[in-house]
């Protein structure tokens, strides 16, 4: 394996795989082609020209911290094909449930396990093999749920422990499985270990979080990283006289896992909650587990590249690979589960390093590339162009290997509904809806439907920053207008962006709160829940949940469309995509216009069976906006 120093060429260091992705990130940040680097001059620019390239900024100390960091990862760029192995997660289609806002049982206005179970008969219905719950365990909720208090008790809202073994039991019965969030880079500063932690320095729980003693009393943090969610990424403790680290909110502090007492009480955790029976974990920003140990100062540049001071030095950290090795042969790797790691920050070829079946870590991760390549964040208003993704999701068709499998997703708990950021109209919703459908069910990966997804719910229509629960979002409208932007262009930009808008309640029926609760909802319900409901596209042939239930049962009945070879149909134009999938003598075809013009269609396929349409019956020679198709060749 090659040492990167400041003389290193980029074209030679891209086979280290973190500096193959991270190349690639920098090309990405200054929209220039990747193909620059592999065959182009910028392939023999060395490290150390980033100095005079960025005018300094990227300082010669900063270049030589990048190289130390890259030289962390000792494995090569993963490019043996590997042998193609059949598991039942990979067979699955996931569906998340953000329980808060799925179904309220008790008219308390917001949703529980007892409301998950009540509802398990339509996720049945749907065809969905395994249901993936966000965080349910006691907490305070400064995060909704992703600051933990305890891990072995149920948040009073949501209902008891008994109520969780009826769900989990319930679901097996219907032949389902459920994977649970595990949030392990960090706890509330309410749990037990950090209560204890605040007593003394020589409590036992102490060196279960990351401290540094203060210098001057509290009014310089140890180093200049950032919350992910805004301002400093320390707290102070004054009778302690030092900082505790928090990446996310004020309440959710850093565990140390560099304390092996620490690992083995969070893998006795986990063990408990296999033994119960779940079927896998989903694991909350688990590429952040392992911190440079000194936490040294981020460089100015790179944080504004990013968004965030102090990333490089804890998003692939030194030890990230050991610890998750040691958390697979201590818990997961000794049952039939499955997990899946949020991952974000890194690139293709770590996610390889983090999920290859022969490293033992990981079995698969969600990759967030296709989320940053189109230039923008979350609250900038554009419209999303669908045509980038199908260019990354390409990517990890064909160059992910056999070793590694995907996740496919356009939505989550934390980020806006797909199609208001497609289209901010409304006017080709469904189709978006559709499309999105049809591409999750005929690419190779884990397909996750979140939550409404399936029903074509969009974006809230929050009036004031009053309505936006989100920390988040409500952070970064006061941080704008401290910046001097108008109340009314900060608003804007937060209820763009804001996660609440994919947080809303669940739409069940067109009746008082969309059928979610009979008592006051914790969140607002979208106001257009009377034409996009549960009830009502369920007795409706062409609604977008009937296309979700033909869709997901396609796949089920269809190996090729599991297992098969991703091909890219040559020759073909933007906004128009196509592929085939191609598996033991079989052969499908899938065309798509990712655009709001009508296109032509590239390749006659008049002769061919057609399977799926999102048009129901698709025209002779052209392709609408946002039309998908699927064939059978042969």
């Amino acid at each position: 394996m090659i040492k990167i120093t400041p003389n290193t060429k980029f074209k030679d260091a891209a086979s280290n795989p973190m500096a193959k992705d991270m190349i690639e990130k920098l090309m990405m940040t200054f929209r220039l082609p990747t193909s620059l680097v592999d065959k182009g001059l910028l392939g023999h620019m060395k490290f150390k020209n980033l100095t005079a390239l960025t005018c300094g900024l990227l300082d010669k100390k900063t270049v030589q911290s990048i190289c130390d960091m890259l030289n962390l990862e000792t494995g090569e760029v993963i490019t043996d094909k590997g042998i193609l192995t059949k598991k039942w997660w990979k067979e699955a289609v996931v569906y998340q449930v953000y329980p808060r806002s799925f179904y309220d049982s008790n008219g308390d206005g917001i949703g529980d396990l007892r409301g998950i179970t009540e509802k398990l008969d339509y996720l049945k219905d749907l065809g969905v093999s395994a249901i993936w719950c966000s965080p349910f365990y006691d907490s305070p909720n400064d995060d909704n749920g992703y600051d933990i208090r305890d891990y072995k008790k149920i948040m009073a809202e949501f209902g008891t422990m008994e109520d969780f073994d009826t769900l989990l039991e319930e679901i097996h019965k219907r032949d389902m499985k459920l994977i649970i969030d595990l949030v392990v880079n960090h706890t509330s500063d309410e749990h037990e270990w950090f209560r204890e932690a605040l007593k003394s320095k020589d409590n036992p729980y102490h060196d279960y979080y990351i401290w540094r003693d203060a210098t001057d009393k509290g009014i310089t943090p140890p180093n200049n990283w950032n919350s992910l969610f805004k301002g400093s990424a320390w707290n102070y403790y004054e009778h302690l006289d030092q900082w505790a680290m928090h990446l996310w909110t004020k309440k959710q502090m850093d565990l140390n896992w560099e304390n092996e007492k620490m690992r083995q009480d969070v893998y006795d955790m986990m063990n408990w909650w296999l033994d119960k029976g779940i079927d896998g974990f989903r694991m909350d920003v688990i590429n952040f587990i392992s911190k440079v140990h000194d936490l040294p100062d981020a460089n100015a540049f790179l944080g504004l590249l990013t968004g965030y001071k102090g990333a490089e030095y804890y998003f692939y950290g030194p030890r990230l690979h050991e610890y998750l090795r040691e958390m697979r042969e201590k818990t997961f790797g000794n049952y039939d589960v499955y997990t899946v790691g949020e991952c974000g920050g890194a690139g293709i070829e770590m996610d390889k390093m983090l999920t290859a079946d022969y490293r033992k870590e990981l079995d698969t991760v969600f990759n967030f590339d296709f989320l940053i390549n189109q230039g923008h964040t979350n609250y900038d208003i554009f419209d999303y162009d669908l045509y980038k993704v199908m260019q990354e999701f390409e990517r990890f068709q064909t160059g992910y290997t056999n070793h590694c499998w995907p996740a496919v997703f356009f939505e989550n708990h934390d980020n806006p509904r797909i199609v208001t950021k497609v289209d901010k109209t409304d006017a080709y919703r469904e189709d978006i809806s559709k499309i999105c459908a049809l591409i999750q069910m005929t690419l190779r990966g884990v397909p996750y439907i979140y939550q409404g997804q399936e029903l074509s719910m969009g974006n809230v229509d929050f009036k004031s920053i009053e309505e936006i629960d989100d920390v988040q979002a409500v952070n970064t409208y006061k941080e704008l207008v401290r910046k001097g932007v108008s109340k009314e262009k900060a608003f804007l930009r937060a209820k763009t962006g804001t996660r609440d808008n994919s947080r809303s309640p669940f739409h069940w029926s067109d009746t008082e709160n969309a059928g979610f609760t009979t008592g006051k909802p914790w969140i607002k319900v979208s106001s257009d829940y009377r034409r996009f409901n549960a009830q009502d596209e369920a007795e409706r042939e062409d609604s977008v949940l009937n296309f979700y239930k033909k869709a997901i049962a396609l796949r089920k009945e269809t190996p090729a469309l599991v297992y098969g070879e991703f091909i890219r149909a040559e020759g073909i134009n933007a906004p128009v995509f196509c592929y085939y999938r191609e598996y033991n003598d079989e052969l499908y075809y899938v065309e798509l216009n990712l655009g709001k013009k009508v296109q032509e269609r590239p390749i006659d396929m008049s002769n061919a069976k057609l399977l799926l349409s999102t048009k129901g019956t698709p025209s002779a020679n052209q392709l609408k906006p946002f039309e998908g198709n699927l064939y059978k060749l042969k």
